[in-house]
């Protein structure tokens, strides 16, 4: 038993240090003006200190951060409403809201980038501006996570018990649900939401192909970047793969959180 622990922790540190090479290799190239020899030469941290302290770089976080916040906030208050509506009044309409939130996994961002310009490039009223086109297919593709993650809250808190004893004590279902349920489930919607935000904050199809480059998010900005300075596109990636890992890491300890509460309340 204890030969196979050791085997499967040496095989899982194998495997990890194997996937960290390449982010390792080019932490150590952003330190560094050139490395075309063997070993790198100049130690330098020029290529941070240019975009921290530049308002470029600051601004394109902000703007991926409302890229982030709007779509998320939308369409968790779309999906609640929806299965409280499913849950309350029309039990047999939650199959058909799973499909529909579980379609977005078939459809790839090229196809839905090009098919939301086709509907609406034409349009004259906001839904024709590109700005309301990247909201609606951010809220498209972050569906089917900000869905399951609610569905899954809902089924550990056992929705349809909390109704039935507040309507007994007098309160409203509408009152009940988003007042103790949501409330009750708010970890699964936060876990949920940190989900999108990394989903969002890795695009790049969706933007280019929405909004252009004049509209530079986190990722817009590093393929500049990478035409321009290898060594700051090298700094520009670290920065978005620590953030990345800092929200798999809130993520994945409100998930053991999550789990563990569960297992008590069972």
């Amino acid at each position: 038993m204890k030969k196979g622990r050791t085997s499967a922790r040496v095989l899982m540190s194998v495997i990890i240090i194997y996937l960290l090479i390449p982010l390792a290799i080019t932490f150590i190239y952003s330190l560094f003006e050139k490395w075309t020899g063997i070993l790198p030469e100049n130690f330098s941290l020029i290529s941070y200190e240019t975009i921290f302290t530049g308002r470029e770089f600051l601004l394109c976080i902000a703007r991926t951060m409302v890229l982030c916040l709007l779509p998320i906030l939308i369409t968790t208050v779309m999906i609640l409403l929806a299965l409280f509506v499913s849950t309350v009044c029309f039990p047999g309409l939650e199959k058909y809201i799973q499909i529909v939130c579980m379609i977005p996994y078939t459809i790839q961002g090229i196809i839905l980038s090009v098919s939301i310009l086709s509907l609406y490039v034409s349009n004259d009223g906001i839904l024709g501006n590109r700005l309301v086109m990247l909201f609606g297919a951010y809220c498209i593709i972050i569906m089917p996570y900000i869905y399951q993650g609610i569905r899954n809250g809902m089924r550990a808190v056992n929705v349809t018990m909390l109704l039935e004893a507040a309507e007994m004590l007098g309160a409203s279902r509408f009152y009940t649900y988003f007042r103790i349920v949501v409330p009750n489930i708010l970890s699964s919607i936060v876990i949920s939401a940190l989900l999108a935000v990394g989903i969002i904050f890795g695009d790049y199809v969706l933007v280019r192909n929405l909004c252009g480059t004049s509209f530079q998010n986190m990722q817009i900005y590093l393929y500049q970047a990478m035409k321009s300075d290898s060594t700051k596109s090298s700094a520009v990636f670290v920065v978005i793969m620590l953030i990345t890992f800092l929200i798999t890491a809130i993520v994945l300890k409100m998930q053991g959180k999550e789990n563990q509460r569960n297992g008590e309340r069972g």
